[in-house]
């Protein structure tokens, strides 16, 4: 099912973990800063230690993209932004003060700003303004620009006023640096991730457009913004195409995060109306050259197409070190069907992930069974120590079997696994209330039979809901999938408007600020937050809190296992599955560096068109630009 982006090629959010030497440190300018350490390149980085830094540039990146777009204000809830724009930071047209790094976790690295300090208390922080920043106008980027960015941002973006809840005012010290102030002390990831923040050019956006309409960054808007990044829009055809083009005189091109990247001149998106479409452009040429797979069977069956057999297509597996994202189809407790917990547990329990990884997936996938998957910060075994502590302080609002059962999955290995799952399933339904009546299940207060409606945006979602509704069916559940197109299925998801989604909720390894967008009653209810579930729980509020404020890497470690293991028993989340490697696919038109980013797995803006390679491949197949 559709899964939504949420960053520019990496994780959004940071954490609340102990800075480096943060007392030592605290009022001293720095170029890098990170949560859990030192950066490996300390405070003198010159470039990645995995690029080309004399990597060529020129050509063109081919992509696809699914649906349609209306927008190129990607910041605000109306509209579908266009590809290369992004919700939360700044895309391929706008720089952030800071940039994340691609193999480092929770560090960044100066961009728009070159460096930024921060009191002994976390009360506030400091960005000090690069001089050489400029927008494609050749104006430089002004502490005046980065307060107003800030001010629209949170008043507009779901996304930036949650992640800045505790961020209550932004001050132009002088042209080149901004104050940061905040209502809480101690928070000690917040001085670090205002380095997320996308920077607009506010002249451009309270000017007027070429008819003299004055602009407006609360509502969608087709006019190609003014921008500071690498890149441009070069031209678009509207809910088609959109073209982007490399700025020749980018101000940032030799900033250390810059060094042997975004190397490609041009970079077109074409787009299409679902997956199959896309992967017949992929095979033919010319629209897709870099291809993500996450579907097993093509992985595993489908790449014996012409192009591949001759060699001009490959295939190539990366492995990542950033943990895995929990993708699983979320039930919407705004819905009556779904506020019993029981019922949340008994669906979990309907679910066999192990016949669709035996018939569908080829075995490729594994099962996810944390929030946090694949590190320190996934809860196991029974709560202990600090954790055990966290969670007594909630215990009578918590079930007892938190405390004396390790969270498992059910397993369907065997016939008798089969029908022992499905009885709990419907014992779990029973205890709920639900009955059932000439082979439905009805509710026994009001009547009303149990349905689910499954939200789709392909037609290949069948392919994964469907063995799924079989065993929801055989417990007398009504379930359907609907497929409805790309815009509707955003608006929907955006707005809560679902009995079933699927989503891929992805975290950082230091969790903070972003879990209340995740988790909390305030974003519960507000739409384009990411708490699709609509989880409203004081017990999770208060585990949020704790982790935001956690002291040291020691009790993050505790509060966010803690939290992770009340959200699994919540059950409001069944997990589904990830791989625990990336799978790419790309044409042979590309020089790629030896090394590649383990923390991220595969950073593709590092990679460069080889001219001969694309010549060969464009004499070859007349399709491919």
């Amino acid at each position: 099912m559709k899964v939504l982006p949420l960053a520019k090629g990496l994780v959004l959010a940071c954490a609340a973990v102990m800075l480096s030497g943060a007392a030592g440190r605290a009022q001293e300018w720095q170029t890098s800063s990170s949560l859990m350490g030192e950066s490996k390149y300390g405070q003198d980085f010159k470039h990645y230690d995995y690029v080309n830094p004399d990597a060529p540039k020129g050509g063109t990146l081919n992509s696809v993209a699914t649906g349609t777009f209306d927008s190129f204000n990607p910041y605000i809830v109306k509209g579908t932004p266009a590809a290369g724009f992004s919700p939360f930071g700044g895309g391929l047209l706008y720089e952030t003060l800071m940039e994340q790094a691609t193999d480092e976790p929770s560090v960044s690295h100066a961009l728009i700003a070159d460096a930024y300090k921060y009191p002994d208390d976390f009360s506030s922080a400091t960005y000090r303004i690069d001089s050489r920043a400029r927008w494609h106008d050749g104006k430089p980027i002004t502490a005046e620009d980065v307060v107003w960015s800030f001010q629209v941002l949170k008043a507009n973006s779901p996304l930036y006023s949650r992640y800045y809840d505790n961020v209550t005012e932004a001050v132009a010290v002088d042209d080149h640096t901004v104050e940061f102030k905040f209502d809480q002390k101690g928070n000690r990831e917040l001085p670090k991730i205002l380095g997320d923040l996308a920077v607009l050019p506010k002249h451009w956006w309270e000017g007027t457009d070429a008819s003299g309409k004055k602009r407006d960054i609360t509502q969608p808007t087709l006019e190609p913004p003014l921008g500071s990044a690498a890149y441009r829009i070069k031209s678009f055809k509207a809910g088609a195409e959109i073209v982007w083009e490399r700025v020749d005189d980018y101000w940032g091109k030799s900033l250390p995060v810059k060094v042997g990247r975004e190397n490609f001149d041009m970079r077109r998106y074409v787009y299409f109306q679902d997956d199959n479409a896309q992967w017949q452009a992929f095979t033919k040429g010319g629209y897709q050259d870099i291809r993500p797979e996450n579907r097993a069977k093509k992985w595993a069956t489908e790449y014996n197409f012409p192009a591949f057999d001759a060699g001009d297509v490959a295939k190539a597996t990366y492995p990542t070190e950033s943990g895995e994202p929990m993708q699983g189809f979320v039930l919407n407790t705004r819905k009556p069907q779904f506020q019993d917990r029981r019922v949340r547990e008994a669906l979990t329990w309907a679910f066999d992930f192990e016949s669709m990884n035996r018939t569908l997936f080829y075995g490729l996938y594994t099962r996810t069974d944390s929030y946090f998957e694949g590190g320190e910060l996934a809860s196991s075994g029974l709560p202990q120590g600090k954790e055990l502590e966290i969670l007594n302080q909630y215990k009578d609002k918590l079930p007892p079997e938190l405390f004396s059962q390790e969270f498992k999955l059910p397993v369907y290995d065997t016939p008798k696994a089969n029908r022992d799952n499905l009885r709990r399933s419907f014992d779990l339904l029973k205890e709920a209330g639900w009955v059932s009546k000439g082979g439905k299940l009805i509710n026994e207060k009001t009547g009303e039979p149990f349905r689910i409606e499954f939200l789709g945006s392909d037609p290949s979602d069948e392919r994964i809901a469907g063995p799924y509704m079989d065993n929801l069916r055989r417990l007398g559940i009504e379930a359907t999938l609907r497929v409805v197109d790309t815009s509707q299925y955003i608006a929907r998801y955006q707005s809560f408007d679902f009995d079933v989604v699927t989503t891929v909720l992805a975290q950082s390894q230091s969790p903070g600020n972003e879990q209340r967008d995740f988790w909390s009653t305030k974003a519960a209810d507000t739409p384009g937050s990411r708490n699709v579930s609509g989880i409203k729980d004081p017990v999770v509020d208060a585990l949020v809190e704790r982790v935001i404020f956690a002291t040291d890497r020691e009790d993050l470690l505790a509060a966010t296992h803690a939290l992770d293991r009340v959200l699994l028993w919540g059950f409001y989340v069944v997990p589904q599955w990830h791989n625990p490697e990336l799978w790419i696919a790309h044409w042979n038109k590309f020089g790629v560096p030896e090394k590649q980013p383990a923390y991220v797995g595969v950073d593709t803006d590092s990679w460069w068109v080889d001219a001969e390679k694309e010549k060969a491949l464009a004499a070859k197949y007349r399709s491919v630009n």
